[in-house]
């Protein structure tokens, strides 16, 4: 019961596969397949039956090895954000040369200037697809209701819908399953150090573009604003890793790039460069990065996304110029979504402060209640998503045909309205976008409820936030639609198609907004498309929690910087409010998909425990000089990334830790077969002259080498290798006794994969344990010490 177990000093690994994985949170196909299910990976509890208070049973850690990825249960990995010194890497640092440095340098520039390009392009690409289908379908629907043919306009109206929907569904489903949602949680703990495969794969990109468009097309309550941060961190990764071997894109000169922290502060840039294109809010796509999306920040990352994002707001400017001429079809002023309120000129009193700080309230409260209802939907949708695609198309097409009904049904309840005499607009509106829609209303007349359900959703919000309509819309229209943009939103997102959340939630807290900027016009100047706007703000700041990026995007969006301390007021109210009910919505996605996402702060009852007391055994452990048939067994039955390295007697006086050999490293060493008949230490020579450091480079997702790739005779197992060149010499320590709370302190402020545990006492085994990043996670303590209270 002490803890840990001595490790076998330089034994042959066990025979058979004892563990999961107790160094990372790696594991192999057969150890996951079967055994775990989308509902499990929600809640996965160690359940061996009730233990004695602060007394732990030998376990091995078989928590966070699997976890949902869009709306695919897969296995998931750590990534290696810790520089790795060993001496074919110290070779290499001294010997480059500085036109290598410069080289480096500049393609570092000339990557970040290519992801800012590329997902401009992609961004623009998505506006213009999304008004030239939508508009065609809008457009097809107007003219049958025009000449009276009712019934014919909803089945072209549902059937456009419904096609869109089943096809966006469709690929999502069985092309790349990992495209599903909106994909921050992925990006976020991606960010964070957990892998998954297709997280950031090619195959995910396309449909998650395509998806995307097909998507927000089909009239669903969903936005592509948060798919836009999941395709800029894709473009970034395929970029970052020199392509795509699988569908022969490739680039050797991208090698610089083959390692887990250049393609973070890529995969950074990537996500900043998605809000960016998304909202035209070049700032705001930089606070985004830095407050909700990166784990790690520095001063030289802030300057590179600030680029990222600058380019992303030229292309965007240029490409919409171009626009303006009418050479993009459907396309006008609708599509990147621009809400232009600086012409009305707010000035404020404090009776207009009061109003404001009780849109703050209801926001936190509808935020937290919207998160509450919709973390329970997506557990009932993981029950249906994991029978496989048919159902999950299924599910999409049963949501498609309620909001194609609700979207044309919902309108003609409402009373038809007489168009205003200083109409801005043309009234009613003939054809697309605008105001005042006709739907079945006489000439001269709208109804303002079709104004938001018949519209894209972009135009439906520059309805709201529009200025000087105070008597546009009925409070009864405001209500119906408040009420079904909520409910809908909430049953929308879990569906297998990319979903985003930020255009529900705007749509939503605008309605509210400007149903209270109404309720108090009495008391309050404030328009009341300045009303939905603090609405958004406030709906936003309760659901998502953020504020200062959130803050920053509303006010690029609306070009209102006079707004500003209305709009922090606002949001500082909501998420208090909201923060005293549950979590921010992705971070409860990230809890809920099973993703190991390591906290910046440790939880209090870590500081209960040590180091000693959460390590996972028994340890497999290599010497200075192994047999090479002791390290392929040990990599054949584990699936651990990460061995210490032990050097005993004759190599050195006492037992000693070397370091840390990773199992990629091992594979590149064994494949080489530089091996040798007698165990003596060498100088390492021949592993200098036989390999360069980007032998030991990281490949991309999916391409690394696997030890059954491997054959070896009878004679090679008995051969030994020398272990020592590729040993990471400089692997972060703890000692025994360390708290836990600053050991997962430590662990999450480094980005570490591997935390090597050693004894405080010296005459025992040089190492106790390592620690990695699922033994730091509740369910793990929580199964070893189950009277642990979590809250102290």
């Amino acid at each position: 019961m002490d803890g840990h177990h001595p490790p076998p000093s330089n034994q042959s690994p066990p025979e058979q596969p004892e563990q999961h994985d107790n160094y990372d949170i790696e594991s192999t196909d057969a150890a996951w397949r079967g055994a775990h299910t989308a509902s499990e990976a929600l809640l996965r509890y160690d359940d061996d039956g009730p233990r004695q208070p602060l007394l732990r049973k030998r376990t091995t850690n078989t928590t966070s090895q699997i976890a949902i990825v869009g709306a695919n249960v897969c296995p998931i990995e750590s990534l290696d954000y810790e520089i790795v010194e060993n001496d074919l890497i110290k070779q290499d640092w001294r010997s480059r040369k500085k036109k290598q440095i410069f080289q480096y340098i500049v393609l570092k520039w000339s990557l970040v200037l290519l992801i800012g390009l590329c997902t401009g392009l992609v961004g623009f690409f998505n506006n213009l697809a999304v008004e030239n289908i939508a508009g065609f379908k809008l457009l097809l629907t107007s003219d049958l209701m025009l000449e009276k043919r009712y019934f014919t306009a909803f089945l072209a109206y549902g059937g456009c819908n419904l096609v869109l929907a089943a096809t966006a569904a469709a690929i999502c489903a069985y092309i790349a399953p990992a495209a599903a949602g909106s994909g921050i949680p992925e990006v976020k703990a991606y960010l964070n150090g957990v892998d998954a495969y297709a997280i950031l794969a090619p195959s995910t990109l396309f449909v998650k573009i395509f998806g995307s468009i097909l998507g927000v097309s089909a009239g669903f309550v969903l936005g592509k604003e948060g798919p836009m941060v999941h395709t800029g961190a894709c473009i970034a990764n395929l970029l970052g890793q020199g392509g795509s071997r699988k569908y022969h894109l490739t680039c050797n000169w991208l090698r610089y790039f083959k390692n887990d922290r250049d393609r973070r502060d890529l995969i950074t840039c990537g996500s900043a460069a998605g809000v960016a294109a998304a909202f035209r809010a070049p700032v705001g796509g930089v606070l985004f990065a830095l407050e909700e999306a990166a784990s790690w920040w520095r001063s030289a990352l802030l300057w590179r996304t600030f680029f990222t994002t600058a380019v992303v707001a030229v292309v965007l400017r240029g490409l919409i110029e171009f626009c303006r001429s009418g050479k993009c079809g459907l396309f006008g002023q609708g599509g990147l979504i621009m809400f232009d309120l600086s012409s009305t000129i707010p000035t404020y009193t404090s009776q207009d402060i009061v109003a404001i700080i009780v849109l703050g309230i209801i926001g936190g409260v509808f935020g937290g209640l919207f998160n509450f209802l919709l973390d329970r939907i997506l557990r009932a949708y993981s029950f249906i998503n994991e029978k496989g695609a048919p159902y999950k198309i299924l599910l999409t097409i049963t949501i498609s045909i309620i909001t194609s009904a609700c979207s044309y049904g919902l309108p003609w309840l409402a009373p038809c309205t007489k168009c205003p005499a200083d109409a801005v607009e043309q009234c009613p509106t003939i054809g697309r976008s605008g105001n005042y829609k006709n739907f079945q209303c006489p000439p001269g007349y709208y109804n303002g409820l079709a104004s938001l359900f018949f519209n894209t959703n972009d135009d439906a919000i520059r309805n709201l936030f529009s200025s000087g309509t105070e008597k546009e819309f009925h409070m009864s229209t405001l209500f119906v639609f408040f009420i079904s943009i909520y409910c809908l939103g909430l049953v929308t997102y879990g569906i297998a198609v990319p979903s985003g959340l930020f255009i529900p939630v705007i749509l939503a807290g605008a309605t509210y907004g400007r149903i209270v900027g109404t309720l108090l016009g009495p008391i309050s100047d404030l328009d009341p498309g300045l009303f939905a706007l603090l609405g958004a703000a406030s709906f936003l700041g309760g659901t998502m929690r953020m504020t200062v990026s959130v803050c920053v995007i509303l006010l690029e969006l609306t070009n209102d910087l006079l707004m500003l301390p209305l709009v922090m007021l606002v949001l500082l109210i909501s998420k208090t409010i909201a923060d005293s009910f549950n979590k921010g919505v992705y971070d409860q996605i990230v809890v809920m998909k099973g993703l190991p996402f390591m906290e910046a702060h440790a939880e209090p009852y870590m500081r209960h425990l040590v180091a000693s007391d959460v390590v996972s055994g028994p340890l497999i452990s290599f010497s200075g000089v192994e047999r090479v048939g002791n390290i392929v067994q040990a990599l054949r039955i584990t699936g651990h990334n990460g061995f210490p390295v032990l050097d005993e007697p004759p190599i050195s006086e006492a037992p000693e830790l070397v370091g840390l050999v990773l199992r990629s490293h091992l594979l590149v060493l064994l494949k080489g077969k530089g091996f040798m008949k007698e165990k003596v230490k060498t100088s390492g020579s021949f592993v200098l002259r036989r390999f360069g450091a980007f032998d030991f480079a990281k490949p991309g997702s999916g391409k690394g080498l696997k030890i059954e790739d491997l054959d070896f005779t009878d004679e090679e197992m008995d051969m030994y290798v020398d272990l020592h060149p590729i040993t990471n010499t400089s692997p972060y320590t703890v000692v025994e006794t360390m708290s836990l709370a600053k050991a997962a302190v430590l662990f999450r402020a480094l980005g570490l994969r591997h935390l090597l545990v050693v004894p405080k006492t010296p005459g025992r085994p040089p190492i106790v344990g390592i620690l990695t990043r699922h033994d730091f996670m509740p369910e793990h303590i929580h199964g070893l010490f189950p009277n642990l209270h979590k809250s102290h």
